[in-house]
């Protein structure tokens, strides 16, 4: 190896010798490992937040590769979506040749950052191989009623021109264009997610190597909740009705009023000729109000009564029914029964609008409070009051009988509802999935949709011109395309037009795992057989951002894959890793809208890519946020540089192939030391200590940095210590590591080599050393032979010149020890 430490001059090499021997394909025997992290949307050039991500996987894959395991390590791109489509009405140029430049200069930054890719597995969901397969699955799940065309009230960017989901919708914007977002009711194409929801709940459980936030997340988002639905029927109004769902339907004799969404669906059948026109004006400013709303802004409650009489299920009694703001029309039934002795918003409104309030629930051996003299709801359990034949009971009972009475009347009965709604996937847009369905008015009168036969797949997006049909309001992209549009009839070979709407992109990634692991398969979307063996992925490292979308909706797709016999598993990935975020220079997030993004490429041609590498890793815990740095990442450079130096003072120690054995001296604490960085080491890739697994190898270096050695044994331990040293530093940075490891005479990479064992003779610490603390205050501290016994160690701490006239004359109470870290005396 020459003198000075050059980057640009190695890593080529390294990069080059590892595509040509093939490295990172699986070998098809031995244990596996599947890791995997979130495919990049290549919407632009990739910066130093994206290689974060993408390093934390890659460092985990050479590394259990050099363990011997079977890695499966692939690479793919996330290509359709409304970035590409929106760039191309910029610049006026089509979105796949956007798209295709920038994954083939997203693919040129990945391979000089030297991650370990078996490229040969590389994915595009833009690709028709890959986006038929997605219509495929549509067909499947239509067969098996999963897919159903319904009307929806849905969030309308006004910028993008289409549907987004609730979680792209920032006070009131568009997250990606900052638009004003509107809610429409259209159809829409949707997925049964529900269906599968308490399955998803229950398997939370078993994701015990994902982060508590994302399953807390997830659950939240599920929903669960028991309770029961009650009809209210309307007074005057023959087969029309309103259903409620509530937890507490104990309290419901004392309800006075009932309140429905603005934009209730019902509401036709509610208002009078004297309300109408004014509930028309009270839902147009609610709708302008909530589209306007910040995130967590608490708006005022606000009402507005529909002229309409609910009927209580049991008591007969009318109540009136008001339209308010806090209650909406997509969740829940869109009407809630409301009682204000025992809820506090209930109350609050009740005071607010003059509606009557009726105690029924009372504190177990209180008498019951005055409605009139309540200064707040009571929303405890407690016993039955004014409740016919439920007084007397406790909440808990009273819910359930109640729950009963009501489905023996046909007025409800106990339910379990979710939060969670199903998932509609339909976008007015062109860069997606084109929905493989056709209409006919001869055969499909009623707009159903007919499904494209699996013979036809896939329908492929149609070659445009951006300016005509990208541009402007109105219809959907690909209805202003005739060639694509018209079409015939799979059932009577009439006249028909194709579905305009394309698929969500999240559909994209919900099953883009399972197909790396046959990308290339023509007769199915994945190999069930090789599934079989690879799946679940066992680590996958992504954003938390994505725990209630992506997160859900691809275990959702893998119970479906499994019910289709696909694949044997039914949750998708078993180790969860949520990584931080990277923020730039000026201490905000790192993403191109801020301008403030790093090139890997200027980092790379400057410093190297193993420094990147090592400045990424060593600048916080995975889970963490981390601060952009130049002058870091210069450190780190240095500290390469010294490796380098090391290795190259001790190159003549390379003659040596293995250690003489039976050292003493400097030559058994070299021996020593390297051992036991290579433990701490191991240990702390184990457990994603990236960084202080740096820092253990930097003590190291620092050590064997001060050596210099006397004789053919420490020479030997020296040879020995730089060739662990090389495999230690090889996850993250891989090409120094790769030059070391030949220079001192290795013919094979180290990801065949393998990773080295620890001899845990040499490895176990020789001493311990203990703090001594008087009464809790800190007295000084010793250092002992580590394995000497509790009895000794406390002996040896009283004799200590610094702790012994901390004792004199004074009384032992408690004597505290803690194996290898803590003795406590408590003295008076």
């Amino acid at each position: 190896m020459r003198e000075t430490y050059i980057p640009q001059e190695i890593e080529p090499k390294w990069q080059d010798r590892w595509e040509r021997e093939n490295l990172f394909k699986l070998r098809g025997n031995g244990e596996k490992k599947y890791i995997l992290e979130m495919f990049p949307y290549p919407s632009g050039k990739m910066h130093m937040g994206h290689v974060r991500n993408y390093l934390i996987g890659d460092v985990l894959a050479r590394y259990y590769r050099a363990r011997g395991f079977d890695v499966l390590h692939p690479m793919g791109w996330d290509a359709l979506g409304l970035p590409a489509e929106n760039a191309a009405i910029k610049d006026g140029r089509h979105p796949a040749e956007r798209t295709r430049e920038n994954v083939a200069a997203f693919k040129a930054e990945m391979k000089s950052v030297g991650y370990s890719y078996d490229w040969e597995r590389e994915i595009a969901t833009c690709d028709p191989e890959y986006y038929r397969w997605n219509q495929w699955f549509f067909l499947k799940m239509r067969e098996k009623g999963l897919v159903y065309r319904r009307q929806n009230r849905v969030n309308w960017c006004t910028g993008c021109k289409t549907v987004i989901a609730n979680e792209q919708v920032k006070e009131g914007l568009c997250e990606r264009c900052e638009s004003p977002v509107e809610k429409r009711l259209m159809p829409e194409w949707a997925f049964r997610i529900t269906k599968y929801s308490q399955r998803l709940l229950d398997n939370l459980d078993q994701l015990t190597e994902w982060p508590d936030r994302v399953t807390s997340m997830q659950r939240h988002w599920i929903g669960r909740s028991t309770g029961a639905e009650i009809v209210f029927e309307i007074d005057g109004k023959p087969g029309v009705s309103l259903t409620v769902f509530t937890t507490r339907a104990d309290t419901l004799f004392g309800v006075s009023y009932v309140v429905v969404a603005p934009d209730h669906p019902l509401m036709a059948h509610l208002v009078t000729d004297e309300t109408r026109e004014k509930i028309a004006a009270f839902a147009d400013e609610m709708a302008k109000q909530a589209a306007a709303q910040k995130k967590d802004e608490e708006p005022e409650k606000l009402g507005c009564f529909t002229g309409a009489y609910a009927v209580h299920p049991f008591t007969g009694k009318k109540v009136p029914v008001w339209a308010a703001n806090f209650v909406v029309s997509d969740y829940g039934t869109g009407a809630v029964m409301s009682v204000p002795a025992h809820d506090q918003r209930d109350f609050e409104f009740a005071k607010k609008y003059g509606l009557p309030i009726h105690t029924v629930i009372a504190e177990a051996g209180q008498a019951p409070r005055d409605a009139a003299a309540l200064t707040e709801a009571f929303a405890d359990d407690g016993v039955l009051v004014n409740s016919e034949a439920f007084t007397g009971m406790t909440s808990a009972d009273a819910r359930e009988a109640i729950a009963k009475a009501l489905a023996e009347k046909g007025k409800g009965g106990p339910v379990v509802t979710f939060r969670q709604r199903d998932w509609g996937f339909s976008r007015q847009r062109y860069w997606g999935t084109p929905i493989p369905v056709v209409y006919c008015d001869k055969c499909d009168p009623n707009h159903e949709g007919i499904s494209v036969p699996e013979s036809q797949l896939p329908v492929m997006l149609p070659k445009i011109d951006v300016t005509k049909v990208l541009t402007g309001r109105g219809e959907p992209p690909l209805a202003k395309v005739p060639e694509f549009l018209h079409t015939t009839c799979p059932l009577c070979g009439g006249p028909a037009r194709r579905e305009a709407e394309t698929m969500d992109t999240f559909v994209d990634s919900t099953w883009y795992y399972a197909r790396y692991l046959s990308p290339h398969l023509t007769t199915a979307p994945v190999d069930a057989e090789t599934a079989k063996r690879m799946l679940p992925v066992d680590i996958y490292v992504g954003g938390p951002e994505h725990a209630v979308m992506h997160l859900l909706y691809f275990r959702f797709w893998t119970m479906v894959m499994k019910e289709m016999g696909l694949v044997s598993v039914e949750e998708p990935v078993k180790r969860l890793i949520t990584q931080g975020i990277v923020n730039g220079p000026d201490g905000r997030k790192m993403s191109k809208r801020w301008g403030n993004v790093v090139s890997p490429r200027d980092i790379v041609s400057k410093y190297g890519a193993d420094a990147a590498r090592t400045f990424v890793m060593f600048a916080g815990p995975p889970e963490k946020d981390i601060d952009w740095s130049d002058a870091q990442v210069e450190g780190c450079a240095r500290f390469l540089s010294r490796i380098w130096r090391l290795a190259f003072t001790h190159q003549k120690s390379a003659r040596f192939a293995a250690p003489l054995g039976n050292e003493a001296g400097k030559a058994l604490e070299i021996r020593r030391r390297v051992h036991q960085t290579l433990k701490t080491v191991t240990e702390d890739i184990e457990r994603l200590s990236f960084n202080t697994s740096i820092a253990r190898i930097m003590e190291l270096v620092n050590f064997l940095t001060g050596v210099k050695p006397a004789g053919d044994a420490e020479e030997a331990a020296m040879a020995e210590a730089m060739r662990l040293l090389a495999a230690m530093i090889s996850p993250v940075a891989p090409h120094i590591a790769e030059e070391i490891s030949e220079a001192y005479g290795a013919a094979d990479c180290l990801q065949i080599q393998g990773w080295p064992a620890f001899d845990p003779a040499l490895a176990a610490k020789q001493s311990a050393k203990y703090a001594v603390q008087v009464n809790g205050k800190l007295r000084g501290e010793i250092e002992v032979p580590a394995d000497m016994g509790k009895d000794d160690v406390l002996a040896a701490a009283k004799a200590d010149a610094k702790i012994a006239p901390h004792l004199a004359g004074k009384t032992l109470k408690k004597e505290i020890f803690v194996p290898g870290r803590l003795v406590n005396f408590v003295a008076v």
